[in-house]
């Protein structure tokens, strides 16, 4: 187990929601929630709420109707992208001061790798104060941090004394940390996972400890040889400071259900285009294509096409996607509708590939 490295994980606290109340401050103090105003579209979702909006139990993804319900004097604000991505930018420029070895999650989130640091800091929990100190004293908002000597358990402490917390958890700690941990806080076991394990009497990481591995892959395949390892501290996996996009995609909720199919045709067209001016830009193509319908009942469905060839052009994806589409609809009303590629390479290595023929 490989235990001299330092990670390092940022998560910003209630990020939208933060950046909203530091640009009003008439905001401060109030249950702020990211989402369009319920009052007028009956289809929002939340998107992050703050922490005085989350006492009364409202949590991202939670439909902003019900978030109404929980709290009727929240404040509710349509997600103002451009704004949260320009913010992001300046923590990742403070972030790069520091090291160079990031992996982005999210807008808000990053693991860094600072076994070496541009500073020579050899401590990564007074490394990670300083980065806490700096985004505070440059932005006005505050981070909490999680540090370790792996990915998975800096994920985890980062999350354990939030807002603006700092939770440093060495290799002679791991493991009681870890068994501690409620089951449904595990970093990549979703809220399916978490009620199987439930019914199996698996609700903290003490109760996962006990599984064999063996007994683990068999409940939950491939996921379970991680886990076996997880719940034992074992995390090799490297901070990946450039990530490989897997896909593009388009989605859209409608406001009110479509029955009709032209406008989800139109939509599936606009889709395409926007999709393959993506991958000419970024100067790749796309083998694979993939087509989520959602229905007005909330019944999801996903199918995929992988193909013999290799997409960029939107009449192309257009084509494709309405292939799919014809044979999946089941011409009732659309709540939502989407569409993505995956299967990504860059044009020059398809060349490159050409040439070695």
């Amino acid at each position: 187990m490989e235990t001299k490295r330092k990670i390092i994980h940022i998560d910003m606290d209630a990020f939208y929601a933060q950046v909203e109340q530091r640009d009003l401050p008439s905001l401060k103090g109030k249950p702020v929630v990211i989402a369009s105003d319920p009052r007028v579209s009956k289809r929002g979702v939340v998107a992050t709420a703050s922490y005085e909006a989350r006492k009364f139990g409202i949590h991202s993804a939670m439909p902003s109707v019900e978030a109404l319900k929980l709290c009727p004097q929240a404040v509710f604000i349509s997600p103002r992208m451009s704004r949260y991505q320009e913010i992001s930018v300046k923590i990742h420029e403070i972030f790069h001061r520091f090291t160079d070895e990031i992996e982005p999650l999210s807008l808000d989130e990053a693991y860094l790798d600072v076994t070496v640091n541009k500073i020579n800091e050899p401590s990564a929990s007074r490394l990670a104060q300083k980065i806490q100190a700096t985004i505070y004293d440059e932005l006005q908002l505050t981070a909490s941090a999680g540090v370790s000597y792996n990915k998975f358990i800096a994920k985890m402490a980062s999350d354990y004394k939030k807002p603006a917390g700092r939770t440093v958890i060495t290799p002679e700690k791991a493991l009681a940390f870890i068994a501690a941990l409620p089951i449904d806080a595990f970093y990549g076991v979703g809220h399916v996972t978490a009620e199987k394990m439930h019914t199996l009497g698996i609700h903290i990481g003490a109760d996962l400890y006990q599984w064999s591995e063996w007994d683990l892959i068999i409940q939950f395949k491939k996921r379970g040889y991680q886990l076996y390892r997880l719940v034992r501290g074992i995390d090799d996996s490297p901070v990946r400071s450039q990530r490989t996009r897997k896909s593009f995609g388009r989605e859209t909720t409608f406001a009110a259900d479509v029955v009709d199919e032209v406008e989800l045709q139109l939509a599936l067209r606009s889709f395409s285009q926007r999709i393959s001016k993506t991958l000419v830009d970024k100067q790749m193509s796309a083998q694979t294509i993939v087509l989520k319908i959602r229905y007005n009942d909330f019944t999801t469905q996903t199918r995929r096409l992988t193909l013999p060839m290799r997409l960029t052009e939107s009449h192309e994806l257009y084509f494709y996607g309405m292939q799919i589409f014809e044979e999946m609809w089941e011409q009732r009303p659309v709540r939502l509708i989407g569409l993505t590629v995956t299967g990504l390479e860059t044009r020059q290595f398809e060349n490159m590939k050409l040439v070695g023929l």
